[in-house]
């Protein structure tokens, strides 16, 4: 994606820059301003030193959006109930604890096309779902190299 600026004397860098990161990078995500080259603290050294192998997946990353701090009570059924607003769903994963069975509060969300997608990443994000306020991405582990997950060191604010 490329987003140029509409005035007159824009910069060939304003002209350059994306709203997107192309590659995942733990030092700049744990900088305040994206300029620091030493880890300033463990968490950035545990996501530098992460090892992550990417889930092989059927589906299209661009048509998947993430979908966190879900109630540990929503079912995948009330997902897609909200999201189908947004685009045909092709896909809902809600994902549960392997021993437990009980939800992490996280699910993912395959549209049929990549507008299902920017709709529902433009609209709902922050709007209530069983009384919580959810928070909704774009799929970064299949499109954003060197990314890795939260709970490897991931270094975003959700």
């Amino acid at each position: 994606m490329q987003l140029t600026s509409e005035r007159q004397g824009s910069t060939a860098r304003e002209e350059e820059w994306s709203g997107f990161a192309i590659e995942y990078d733990p030092v700049k995500a744990g900088s305040i301003d994206g300029t620091d080259i030493e880890p300033h603290d463990r968490a950035v050294v545990r996501a530098i030193n992460a090892v992550h192998t990417v889930n092989k997946q059927d589906g299209v990353p661009e048509n998947t959006i993430f979908i966190a701090r879900l109630d540990k009570d929503t079912t995948s059924e009330t997902i897609k109930k909200v999201f189908s607003q947004f685009g045909n769903i092709k896909k809902c994963s809600l994902v549960r604890d392997i021993v437990t069975g009980f939800s992490k509060g996280y699910a993912f969300v395959e549209y049929d096309h990549e507008s299902g997608a920017s709709k529902a990443y433009r609209k709902a994000n922050k709007i209530t779902i069983d009384g919580k306020s959810i928070f909704v991405d774009f799929e970064c582990g299949r499109l954003l190299q060197g990314w890795k997950p939260r709970r490897l060191g991931k270094l975003w604010l959700l």
